[in-house]
Order: structure tokens, then sequence, then C-alpha cells
């Protein structure tokens, strides 16, 4: 599947904001939009990642990219949303929850309609953009979530969330027998 558009050849993204900012994902990276859930704070992680939350059985990373972008920390509001977003860290695949202010809606874009990053003015280093996208009388900021999100920190939550899913699948045998020999 693409996310090309056949007959127009544009690209659909999902436009959400960060501290009045206006951005976009391609549609693809993301799997779904949750409502913001409180998150279990990781020690020793950078501000931006704020923790870990539960979905479905599933430990998912936390990114307030808000604060790795020097937006300043937002507060959780009732328009708070978790973007659930598939990247790729140290080669493998992750799903991590970006927190939005506000989720508003797919748009399809026109490669016409995508000016290159610019190397100056944003507070995103320019690799971690795609593109500055046309948006009526605006513009949006296209991520790269893959080389945004790209940290060993995150990688190293990632890493955690992964062992938390295994001890929770797989107890320990020791556990079994401890278990019975009361």
């Amino acid at each position: 599947m693409s996310t090309t558009t056949e007959a127009t050849g544009q690209e659909q993204y999902l436009t959400f904001s960060l501290a009045d900012e206006m951005y976009a994902v391609e549609i693809l990276k993301v799997r779904e939009i949750l409502e913001y859930q409180p998150v279990t704070v990781v020690p020793r992680m950078p501000r931006w990642i704020r923790g870990v939350t539960n979905v479905r059985g599933n430990v998912v990373p936390v990114a307030d990219l808000a604060v790795k972008f020097n937006l300043g920390e937002r507060e959780v509001t009732r328009r708070t949303c978790s973007l659930l977003v598939e990247t790729e860290l140290e080669e493998q695949e992750m799903v991590v929850g970006l927190v939005a202010d506000t989720v508003y809606q797919v748009t399809e874009l026109a490669p016409d309609e995508i000016e290159p990053p610019p190397s100056f003015g944003t507070r995103i280093r320019p690799e971690g953009l795609l593109g500055m996208g046309k948006l009526g009388d605006g513009l949006l900021l296209i991520l790269d979530v893959d080389r945004a999100l790209a940290s060993s920190e995150l990688a190293e939550v990632g890493a955690l969330a992964s062992e938390a899913a295994d001890d929770a699948v797989a107890p320990d045998e020791n556990d079994a027998e401890e278990g019975g020999a009361e």
C-alpha cells in the first residue's frame, strides 16, 4: 500500500499541532490515534521521553516532541492525543507514542506543494524534516519520524519495553518452582 493517491500523485499526511505550530507525518507511519493516557516515568531518561504506557498489553515509549524541539512543556488537555507511529530505530521496527496537542485531519499534498526543509529558522534540525508543506496560506513541518526520533535514549527505553514485554509473556522458571515449594 502506498501513501500516494494514484490518480493525483499526492501524498497523504496526518496533521497535528505542537505548541501552536502545525506538523504532519506520513499516514503510513501512523498506527493509531489514542486519547492521552498517563505514563510510567522511566528513571534517568531525558525530559522529552515522558515514559512508557500500556497499549493493549504492549509497553510503548511516549515521546514529547514539543520538549525535544525546545517548544516548551505542554499541559495535557482533553484534546491531547498520543499518535502511535512506527519507526525504525537501530534497524529495528518500534512503535512510539508521540504527544500531540491536537490532531486535525489527513491531508493530501502534491509534490509541488512540498519544499525542501530550510537550513535555518526551524527548531528542528533539517535532517528531522522531510520538508515544508504548503497548506492554504500557511506551512506545516513534515516530520521524518525515523530521524526526528533517532536517539540512543529512545532505543534504551525501547529495549526496556521489550524486556518488560518478554518478562510478562515468559515468567522465570525459578518463580514457578519457588511458588510450589511453600
